[in-house]
């Protein structure tokens, strides 16, 4: 099933540079892009997700397209290699418009073209954006919260949380590739956080560590609303668990896959 997605009423292409890049943890990173443009991003706030444009290796400028709607996909694919930007999903993890600034922070993995790029950019640097709208949108009925991810849905948890109101109930399970990712956190009194690496684990795959955790939990009373990101199949287990093992109903989960373990980004 597609997750639910509230999309944002207007918006445009906004092409930024590189004001910071920060190194948070071995395995995490943040960069802050700036710019006037800005002033186009109606911030939503939550797991606010864009895509995210930046060049390859080589190229000397950032070309973007030029449509504001779904048209802008296939002129991308249309453009020739020596001139496609890569895109791929983020999460705003803070927005300062006053500033002209947006922080988004990315779990780096190996060699990827995205972890290749963030290491090797610098300040002045050209990156774009376009909105993407939101999944995270709890009833009011909802008597507490699950929030599940891995590391790539770690920024839009945090980003959860930090706009999270005091009376904000809530069990958060995370997983994190090694324990020097783990992070302190500020956080509603309401609010548990279970953290979860690979360091040891049996099973070494992005997600299973913290599924298996979901899983064996004892979940407090009530009603529940769920929001789950990550890995796909790990995405998709924590659902089929909620409802099936649980009873929680379809509606009050939202789910997302934001990659595929073994699988590259297209592009």
């Amino acid at each position: 099933m597609i997750p639910k997605v509230s999309l944002p009423k207007a918006r445009k292409m906004i092409t930024l540079e590189v004001r910071r890049r920060e190194s948070l943890t071995p395995g995490f990173a943040s960069l802050t892009l700036a710019g006037p443009a800005l002033q186009d991003l109606v911030v939503a706030g939550g797991d606010q997700t864009v895509r995210l444009f930046f060049p390859r290796e080589g190229q000397t400028a950032l070309r973007m397209p030029t449509a504001s709607n779904e048209a802008w996909m296939a002129q991308v694919l249309l453009m020739p290699k020596s001139v496609r930007p890569y895109v791929r999903n983020m999460t705003i993890r803070r927005a300062r418009p006053a500033e002209d600034e947006v922080d988004i922070e990315f779990a780096l993995h190996g060699d990827s073209p995205m972890s290749s790029w963030v290491r090797r950019v610098r300040p002045g640097d050209r990156a774009g954006i376009f909105d993407m709208g939101t999944t995270y949108r709890p009833p009011e009925q909802a008597q507490w919260q699950l929030l599940v991810g891995d590391e790539t849905a770690l920024p839009a948890v945090l980003a959860i949380l930090d706009q999270a109101p005091p009376s904000l109930t809530a069990e958060v399970y995370l997983e994190v590739a090694t324990r020097a990712d783990v992070r302190d956190v500020v956080s509603p009194p309401g609010v548990r956080i279970h953290w979860f690496s690979r360091d040891d684990a049996a099973d070494d795959r992005p997600g299973a560590v913290v599924l298996a955790a979901v899983r064996r939990a004892a979940m407090p009373p009530g009603r529940v609303y769920a929001w789950v990101a990550g890995e796909s199949r790990l995405a998709t287990s924590v659902r089929r668990h909620l409802v099936d093992d649980r009873g929680v109903p379809k509606p009050d989960i939202s789910f997302a896959g934001y990659w595929r373990h073994g699988w590259s980004a297209p592009g």
